[in-house]
């Protein structure tokens, strides 16, 4: 019998080993608040960790960890964090340290400023992206270049 339940607990993290792994960012280690599916709110929501929003949010949504929007979600709010997954509906503006990812099924109506993009096959994205990495890389050079043919004029 112990040898049974020793087999039972191993096929069950076996098993549980691909579900964490299909969750989103939000879920991956550290605090993770999770506003229900029942839930209507409407103002600033701040969390310390992560977020997973499975209800309806209106306002702004500050997170320090990630953002994950499940695919009942409705949200129409700013979202400051470090990474977010969209795979319910979005309207309003993104602003992400890391990886703005717009899942299968997700639908995101606004802005995304990432360092990466993401719109997976059968995901809807409407707005303009602003890519971190390339807007910074680009500014000094852009600055760089003009700035030596105007030192060569005036010596001549």
């Amino acid at each position: 019998m112990i040898r049974r339940r020793e087999d039972a607990e191993q096929a069950a993290s076996v098993e549980a080993a691909p579900e964490t792994e299909g969750r989103g960012m939000a879920e991956q280690g550290g605090e993770v608040t999770i506003v229900g599916q029942g839930a209507k709110l409407e103002g600033t929501v701040v969390s310390a960790g992560s977020l997973r929003i499975d209800g309806q949010v209106k306002g702004q949504i500050n997170a320090e960890g990630d953002v994950m929007l499940s695919p009942q979600s409705q949200v129409e709010a700013d979202i400051h964090a470090q990474n977010v997954v969209v795979a319910g509906r979005f309207k309003g503006k993104i602003d992400v340290k890391g990886r703005a990812e717009i899942a299968r099924g997700g639908r995101v109506d606004g802005d995304v400023t990432s360092k990466t993009l993401v719109v997976e096959e059968g995901a809807v994205f409407q707005g303009q992206s602003n890519m971190d990495q390339q807007s910074s890389a680009a500014a000094p050079v852009a600055k760089t270049v003009p700035a030596a043919p105007e030192a060569e004029g005036a010596k001549a």
